[in-house]
């Protein structure tokens, strides 16, 4: 069962410096954004989290999910870009390994197809030989503040469906997700994000009024906290 994941919203869902602080670990965690660039303003897929979740309950995100052991061993038909696989293994205290970092790619995947039914490449081949990781783009990272009810270390990952190949006409709703909708850019409040999604959502805005391409190995955004203050830092 798959959990979304990031921080609470700005001003929030809960006082950090008065809620008693749970030392939970923050677990491995992985998001897919596809992108829609075929409108004058892009749009981003986001669907809505079911009210009886424990965690982000009606609130909009994107799909996926927390890294599971099996995603180690997932097949790929295509590697990532080497420049997104470097800097999936840096920013940790040791060096992540290549397969350890490969893995939260391959954990975003999953979890959107477990939540959307849509794979990365035509579904016939991703089913025989696994998904093609090589157009995503990994454009930030999220940990989820002490205090939490759930605590992740969230990558994002970014594509466009026209390179990944992605068929829409497979996208169905979940027992994670319905109610899916492709979110303008340029109106990120339509919806009720968590603050973290919108954050992800405006700098990705942003680094894309400066180009539609968004290159592999552009700055990804760190966002954590410190004794209750958002932060934000690049990586």
């Amino acid at each position: 069962m798959s959990e979304s994941h990031g921080l609470p919203p700005a001003g929030g869902e809960q006082n950090l410096s008065q809620a008693p602080l749970r030392r939970l670990r923050p677990r491995p965690s992985a998001s897919l954004i596809l992108i829609d660039r075929e409108q004058p303003t892009p749009r981003i897929l986001v669907g809505r989290r079911g009210s009886g979740h424990a965690f982000m309950p009606d609130l909009y995100v994107f799909p996926g999910g927390r890294r599971d052991p099996r995603d180690f061993a997932l097949p790929f038909s295509k590697d990532l870009d080497p420049a997104v696989l470097q800097k999936l293994q840096t920013g940790f205290a040791a060096p992540a390994s290549p397969a350890g970092a490969r893995a939260l790619a391959l954990a975003a995947t999953r979890e959107l197809y477990e939540e959307t039914g849509l794979s990365l490449g035509a579904p016939a081949t991703a089913a025989e030989q696994g998904a093609d990781l090589s157009s995503l783009r990994y454009i930030a990272r999220a940990v989820t503040p002490p205090g939490a009810i759930r605590r992740f270390d969230n990558r994002f990952f970014a594509t466009f469906i026209d390179e990944a190949a992605i068929d829409l006409s497979s996208l169905r709703e979940s027992d994670e997700l319905s109610d899916f909708r492709w979110l303008d850019l340029s109106d990120l409040r339509a919806v009720n994000l968590p603050e973290i999604v919108f954050a992800v959502a405006d700098d990705l805005k942003k680094s894309l009024e400066s180009g539609r391409c968004l290159p592999f190995g552009s700055d990804v955004q760190v966002y954590t906290s410190r004794n209750g203050q958002f932060l934000r830092s690049r990586l």
